[in-house]
């Protein structure tokens, strides 16, 4: 019976590897270019928003929109995106989401009105919702050899974690030297490309299809519950946490949430099969990537602002200020992450990862008005880029790893709602943060200051005074992420040791397969 079974699993393990080795790398250059356009896009509307709401008259109550229409769509349709990956195959959901995401932001560049660009907004994250778990499915079922799949996860971890920053810089050139209709029209090639390259090169593996009828009410509770958690945290930055509105959106995303878990654990064929979120390394990953990417998102925007505001940097320079971010991950995601992968555990990544990124975080709880860029930024933004590449790119490679085949599409659609979470409570949290030291510090100096160019500079000095105070709260919050990563990824290098879920056989951690 061992036997038998351990044979069963190698050839599947094989049916898993395609028989072309160059049209897998050829593949993921597609792929990468895929999730580089869902990334950068997350950021590169931020700066073309003040253009944008001015040419179509969107007012100050209704900008946040432009960003909260995108999140609401994405986060709250991953899981249903990662399983329709699953269902209908995984280069077809791929291809489809590429399709839908490039009309829709020709229909945001277009856009002549306020409801046209959030209806644009909103269909680029049902697609995006659609095409980041259905790429991220397609590694994780393409590269199942542990070298490779180190390789292969290396540059995709890079740009997941960089591709904020390449938005930031590409956003400002387009904003500045175009229009801001570019930051919309520029997905259109990324996405034509990646379309048609995938069309014809990628091969995604026979077999590990999920035939399973779609769970509809898992779908429905899912969507509710992600759309109240990420709306509750958007509406909480804007209006406060003592809101009704903002009270009632959680009350009703918990008890959603929790009717989804019931639901999950009584149905024949889960949305969300409970196994792929109770194993504990992956559990784990989820976790800590969460609790990473919410430091993350709200040191991009506190940079942004310190940048412009503080020091007078124009949209461009302020893309720039953050390469050495975006060369710090990529080295820790290609050359640290990818080199050790195979010969060290997880963890002994993912923590010391988490603890690098805090250390970064650390030098920029110091920021002063008159702070040098490269006295203190630039070392922190090198720290911090190395920290979460190099934590980055085992956490998403092991999210994926030792997962049923077809279960990839919805493992894949977790680790991006996570993320998704994450940035959505990040913003709200750290902002909130922020906000309440700057009034406080300014309530407590104003009054010595007569002059009005002093009192200009006590509310200089009250932002950046905010921002440290959140700060701190990300370092602890990084410092979190190391423990947990510490303590429940448990999982040895790739192909060594099994991940302890209690699947089976299914779900030991890939053979790897010589490639012919």
């Amino acid at each position: 019976m061992g036997t038998s079974m351990s044979e069963t699993a190698l050839k599947a393990r094989g049916a898993a590897a395609p028989s072309g080795d160059a049209n897998r790398w050829k593949a993921l250059v597609f792929i990468a270019l895929a999730q580089l356009m869902v990334v950068l896009d997350a950021t590169i509307v931020n700066i073309a928003l003040p253009s944008a709401q001015q040419d179509l008259g969107i007012s100050d109550g209704n900008r946040q929109w432009v960003v909260t229409a995108y999140a609401l769509a994405f986060g709250g349709l991953l899981l249903f995106g990662g399983r329709i990956a699953d269902l209908w195959g995984r280069k077809r959901a791929f291809v489809l989401g590429l399709a839908g995401f490039a009309a829709a932001s020709a229909l945001g560049g277009a856009a002549t009105s306020g409801s046209m660009m959030f209806g644009a907004r909103a269909l680029q994250g049902v697609f995006g919702a659609l095409l980041a778990p259905a790429a991220l499915s397609l590694l994780a079922v393409m590269f199942t050899d542990a070298k490779e799949r180190a390789k292969a996860f290396g540059i995709y971890g890079a740009i997941a974690g960089g591709g904020g920053a390449v938005g930031l810089i590409l956003g400002g050139f387009l904003t500045e030297y175009l229009d801001w209709r570019w930051t919309f029209f520029v997905n259109v090639p990324f996405a034509v490309v990646a379309a048609a390259g995938a069309y014809f090169v990628i091969r995604e593996p026979e077999g590990g299809r999920n035939r399973s009828p779609l769970d509809i009410p898992g779908v429905v509770l899912s969507t509710l519950g992600l759309v109240s958690l990420v709306y509750g945290f958007t509406r909480a930055e804007s209006d406060g946490w003592g809101d009704a509105v903002t009270v009632s959106m959680f009350v009703a995303s918990a008890v959603l949430l929790v009717a989804f878990a019931l639901v999950e654990s009584r149905v024949k064929a889960p949305l969300l099969p409970l196994r792929v979120v109770t194993d504990r390394n992956r559990g784990g990953i989820y976790l800590s990537l969460g609790l990473a990417i919410i430091g993350m998102f709200g040191l991009f925007l506190f940079l942004t602002y310190y940048l412009q505001v503080v020091k007078g940097y124009t949209p461009v320079k302020t893309g720039f200020a953050f390469l050495p971010m975006v060369a710090g991950m990529i080295t820790g995601s290609t050359q640290i992450g990818a080199r050790l992968m195979t010969r060290v555990p997880a963890r002994f990544l993912m923590g010391p990862g988490f603890l690098v990124a805090a250390l970064g975080m650390l030098i920029l709880t110091q920021l002063k008005i008159d702070s040098t860029y490269s006295t203190q930024l630039l070392p922190a933004m090198l720290l911090l880029g190395l920290g979460m590449g190099t934590a980055f790119m085992p956490a998403m490679s092991l999210a994926t790893q030792g997962v049923q085949p077809r279960d990839a599409g919805v493992a894949s659609a977790m680790v991006n709602t996570s993320q998704q979470v994450g940035g959505a409570i990040g913003t709200a949290l750290l902002n909130t943060i922020a906000a309440s030291a700057t009034t406080s510090y300014i309530t407590d100096h104003i009054g010595g200051a007569a002059a009005r160019p002093q009192q200009e500079l006590v509310k200089l000095q009250g932002m950046v005074h905010g921002y440290s105070t959140a700060i701190w709260f990300a370092v602890g919050i990084l410092a979190l992420a190391s423990v947990i990563a510490f303590t429940f990824v448990n999982a040895g290098r790739p192909g060594s040791t099994p991940v302890a879920s209690g699947e089976g056989v299914e779900d030991e951690l890939p053979v790897p397969v010589v490639a012919h």
